[in-house]
């Protein structure tokens, strides 16, 4: 377990891999952790640093008062490589984790090798929808935690995958119902404030757009906006919903290899 203490707070991060080798961040979703990455990392580690980090207001990172946004999220992203003093990298988000990649490729494409986006969109879902939840979470706290655990499942996988593997299913939902309240509502406002429609077209690293033909979140339609957004952009579709990269396993490990080793 490895944190380091940045201008922005403290940071919890793990960075596995043989030293030296090209370095890939890994970004979790909302409600989630570092965590969701384990399937990734047998084969992600063997010829990459790959560097996994709690997104504040997630797991062992700080929990800061207030709203967040996303261009301090992406700013933790920067504080945390140069505290490990790491200059280029790859970038892998899903879902708000796509939100900060598309921030960094905006803002900050000369840190960047490649850019992988998974699961998100320019724009996620509308101001209601995330002031309902911040109401929501902030009244109800732990128990409001906990039940958007179990209405979070339908969203995150579909329906075979939850009937074909339950253990799977209650490690990824469980770290949504162990999120802190505040850190949780502090980062709906900054998928709420998100919008990077009339934005993508400046991001010139070389990108792949991954999605699932099952997510009713970010649906396949806002992924081929984006790919239609970003120059020379690649884009995978997967028979998956929210969290591709749970749900597909080694097949969405394959796919972001090959584009990383191109």
């Amino acid at each position: 377990m490895s944190f380091v203490e940045t201008a922005n707070g403290t940071m919890h991060y793990q960075l596995e891999g043989p030293a030296g080798a090209p370095v890939l961040v890994l970004s979790n979703s909302l409600g989630t952790d570092l965590g969701m990455w384990d399937t990734q990392m047998p084969a992600f580690a063997k010829d990459l640093q790959v560097l996994r980090y709690d997104t504040r207001g997630h797991g062992k990172s700080v929990v800061s008062e207030g709203f967040y946004n996303i261009e301090q999220l992406g700013q933790d992203v920067l504080a945390l490589l140069d505290t490990l003093e790491i200059e280029r990298a790859s970038f892998c988000g899903l879902s708000m984790g796509g939100l900060i990649g598309q921030w960094l490729g905006i803002n900050a494409g000369q840190r960047l090798d490649k850019l992988i986006l998974c699961n998100t969109a320019a724009k996620i879902a509308n101001d209601d929808l995330w002031n309902g939840r911040i109401d929501t979470v902030l009244k109800g706290r732990e128990q409001a935690m906990r039940e958007l655990r179990d209405g979070s499942v339908a969203r995150w996988f579909t329906p075979n995958y939850v009937e074909s593997n339950p253990q799977t299913v209650e490690r990824i939902t469980q770290m949504l119902a162990a999120t802190s309240p505040e850190g949780y509502a502090g980062n709906c406002a900054a998928v709420r404030d998100a919008d990077f429609r009339g934005q993508l077209e400046s991001i010139k690293v070389p990108t792949l757009i991954v999605a699932g033909t099952g997510d009713e979140v970010t649906t396949p339609e806002h992924a081929r906006y984006m790919q239609a957004s970003i120059e020379g952009a690649e884009l995978v579709e997967f028979n998956a919903a929210h969290l591709s990269n749970v749900q597909m396993g080694d097949e969405f490990t394959r796919r972001v290899l090959a584009f990383l080793k191109k």
